[in-house]
């Protein structure tokens, strides 16, 4: 059997009202435009006769046991036969009689082609206030900001793709996540990615929406978060290390004023706690950048690989023996100056002012000593 050209796939759980209409829509596209291919409708245990009406509408059924959004999906692109694949809910909010443009960029030679609902056009009521206006403009900035996307519209849940370049992202996120995690890893990827304006209507069906603002809402921004070491741990690991690190040589000489407050040793504890969780941030993405490459989360990084190459064990071990002997040395003048007085009582700010750095420089070396042996952990051959 020839390849066909195109699959339009639509996730479906008890959308009996609508997805008859859904399908018939794609297939008179399909006849439309002279396209050689199929509708697939990814069933998702439905329980209201939705198969049989996609089945008698056209379609071909692919039942998917395991539950949710993504799952559908990833079962309905899995098993579909076209080149390109264009998905869309089956609830009748999005137009399928209107895919040219997708396919247009496909044939084009896009790897990935989003709708913008923005740019199309949103009926009133089509999209809760709350996503238009907060929701998916905020997650949207925040994916072109970590990711460098040049997609306005996340969400929309209306795009078309060439299969085996999604299929090799190798998708893994079962809920609403999907679409983020493809956008997310196409752009990591460095897939060619497009939008075209596309509208959205109210959707026909009569039982409530499956999305959950709060909770779909946040699984999102999780997502985006967990998948951007760089800004979720490094940016701001560096951020504390290096505000800290300028905070508490300040204020080594000696009291320093600002403006109308005297600051002291008490701040210096402050600036010095913020060096450590800053290095702990900047530990925890290297760790999270080395396992999400090694388990195929995370595309390969060339910086990364030249840095692994390096000895790092031995390296990470001799800076921590550095900092960690700094700190002893520290410590032991602190002492020093504290014998010179008979053991007697100290004079708190002078001796903070020796004994934070010193502290500071024995958990930094012990922590980069430790993390060392970690990152060690995670860079073992395995089968």
């Amino acid at each position: 059997m020839s390849e066909l050209e195109l699959s339009i796939v639509m996730p479906c759980l008890n959308e009996a009202v609508t997805v008859g209409r859904c399908v018939e829509k794609a297939r008179a596209f399909l006849a439309a435009h002279g396209v050689a291919g199929e509708v697939v409708v990814a069933d998702n245990g439905s329980t209201d006769g939705s198969r049989e009406l996609s089945l008698a509408a056209g379609a071909r059924v692919v039942e998917v046991a395991e539950r949710g959004y993504g799952a559908a999906l990833a079962g309905g692109i899995a098993a579909a036969r076209g080149r390109f694949v264009i998905m869309g809910d089956a609830d009748d909010s999005y137009d399928f009689s209107a895919l040219l443009p997708f396919l247009e960029r496909l044939r084009a030679g896009h790897d990935l082609v989003m709708g913008n609902r923005f740019a199309g056009g949103i009926a009133p009521g089509a999209m809760p206030l709350l996503h238009r206006y907060l929701g998916n403009p905020v997650l949207s900035f925040l994916g072109r900001l970590l990711f460098r996307s040049p997609c306005r519209d996340f969400h929309c849940g209306l795009r078309g793709f060439r299969r085996a370049a999604i299929l090799a992202l190798d998708l893994r996120t079962t809920g609403m996540e999907f679409a983020s995690e493809m956008v997310v890893k196409a752009a990591l990827h460095g897939l060619v990615v497009g939008e075209v304006p596309t509208t959205l209507s109210r959707d026909g069906r009569d039982t409530p929406p499956k999305l959950r603002t709060w909770r779909d809402g946040w699984r999102h921004l999780r997502f985006l978060l967990l998948f951007s070491p760089r800004w979720l741990f490094l940016y701001p690991g560096l951020a504390l290390m290096t505000l800290g690190t300028a905070v508490t040589a300040w204020l080594l000489p000696g009291t320093r004023r600002l403006g109308g407050v005297e600051l002291d040793v008490h701040t210096m504890l402050y600036a010095a706690t913020a060096v450590v969780v800053g290095f702990q941030a900047v530990a925890f993405a290297l760790f999270t950048k080395v396992f999400a490459a090694s388990e195929g989360l995370l595309p390969p990084d060339r910086r990364l690989d030249r840095l692994t190459r390096l000895p790092t064990l031995e390296l990470g071990l001799l800076a921590g023996a550095v900092l960690l002997l700094g700190g002893v040395a520290g410590s032991l003048y602190a002492v020093e100056l504290w014998g010179s007085g008979n053991f007697g009582r100290l004079d708190p700010v002078r001796m903070l002012r020796l004994v934070i750095p010193a502290v500071t420089a024995v958990t930094l070396g012990a922590e980069t000593m430790l993390a060392s042996f970690f990152l060690s952990v995670l860079r073992l051959s395995r089968r």
